[in-house]
C-alpha cells in the first residue's frame, strides 16, 4: 500500500470516528438555572436542585444565621465572605449550604448554587471567567475537602481565595465543607521538624485564615437530635416513638442530622410514603 493510500485509509477512519463520537455536551445557561455542576470543564444544570427547608434545619441556629445573612449581602452586591463549614460528620454542613441558596431564591435573590468536586479545584480559573460578568450572585460549592500531605493544591486554592491573579470575582464567594477546621492534615512529626516548626504549622493554617467566615458544627446532644426527628416527622406527618428514634442513633454510634434524617426515611418506608 502506497503512503498515499495510507493517508487515504487514515483520514477515512478518523472521519467514521468523529462521527460515532458523541456532540460535546452544550454548556448550560449561566443565568437560566437554580444550581449547576461544574463538570468537564463546563457547567451543566442540577437535575433536581431541591434543598431542605431552612426551618428543618434545627441545632444549627447561630450558623444558619450567619450564612443566610453572607448569602443575602453577596446577592445584593455588597461585601461577602467565602465560608468554610468545618466539624462532625453528618452535621449538616452541606445541607445548610444548598438550603440556604434555596431560601435567597424563595426571596427573591438572584443567586445560584455551583458544586465543584473537590479534585477539580485547578479548574476553578476557567468557571470565574465564565461568571465573572454575569448579572447575577454564585456560590460556588466545594464538598467535603480534605487534602493530603505535601498536596500542592491548597496553595492553589489560596491563591484563588485571595490576592492570586485569578482570584474569584466579586459575584462569586467559595462555600467549602470539610471534617477538619484547618482543612490540610497536620501530622506530630511537624512539631520535630528541625529547621523551624512554627513554619510548618503556620502554612498549613494559612488556608484557613483565607475563609472570613468560619461556622464549627459539633456533634448534637440527644435531646436536640430528637427534636431534629421531631422537625422531620411533623413536616412529613409521619408519628415517631422517641425512645426508637433514640435507639436508631446508637445503633449508629452517632446522632447527627443525617442520622435523624435516615431514621425519618425508614418511618416513611413503613408508611408506604414517597419523599
Amino acid at each position: 500500500m502506497s503512503a498515499e493510500t495510507k493517508k487515504d485509509v487514515l483520514a477515512r477512519i478518523a472521519e467514521a470516528l468523529e462521527r460515532l463520537a458523541p456532540a460535546p455536551p452544550v454548556p448550560a445557561d449561566p443565568a437560566a438555572h437554580p444550581a449547576y455542576v461544574w463538570r468537564a470543564g463546563g457547567l451543566a444544570a442540577a437535575r433536581a436542585f431541591a434543598p431542605l427547608p431552612l426551618s428543618l434545619l434545627s441545632g444549627v441556629e447561630a450558623q444558619k444565621a450567619a450564612l443566610l445573612e453572607n448569602g443575602r449581602r453577596l446577592a445584593q452586591g455588597h461585601a461577602a465572605h467565602d465560608v468554610l463549614l468545618w466539624g462532625a460528620r453528618g452535621a449538616g454542613k452541606s445541607a445548610l449550604v444548598k438550603a440556604s441558596v434555596g431560601a435567597l431564591q424563595a426571596e427573591g435573590y438572584c443567586i445560584a448554587l455551583i458544586e465543584v468536586a473537590a479534585e477539580h479545584l485547578e479548574q476553578l480559573p476557567a468557571l470565574f471567567a465564565l461568571i465573572a460578568g454575569a448579572d447575577r450572585a454564585y456560590v460556588l460549592f466545594v464538598d467535603d475537602l480534605g487534602f493530603e500531605e505535601g498536596s500542592a493544591a491548597p496553595r492553589l486554592l489560596r491563591s484563588l481565595l485571595e490576592g492570586g491573579a485569578e482570584a474569584r470575582p466579586g459575584n462569586a464567594r467559595l462555600y467549602v465543607t470539610a471534617n477538619r477546621r484547618h482543612i490540610v492534615s497536620r501530622s506530630l512529626a511537624e512539631q520535630d521538624d528541625p529547621i523551624n516548626p512554627r513554619d510548618v504549622v503556620d502554612d498549613k493554617l494559612a488556608l484557613a485564615d483565607r475563609f472570613g467566615l468560619s461556622l464549627g458544627f459539633h456533634v448534637c446532644d440527644q435531646s436536640t437530635y430528637v427534636a431534629m426527628v421531631a422537625g422531620y416527622a411533623a413536616k412529613l406527618g409521619l408519628p415517631f416513638d422517641e425512645k426508637e428514634a433514640i435507639a436508631w442513633a446508637t445503633q449508629r454510634g452517632s446522632r447527627s442530622g443525617r442520622v435523624a434524617w435516615q431514621y425519618v426515611v425508614e418511618l416513611a418506608g413503613r408508611e408506604g410514603r414517597a419523599l
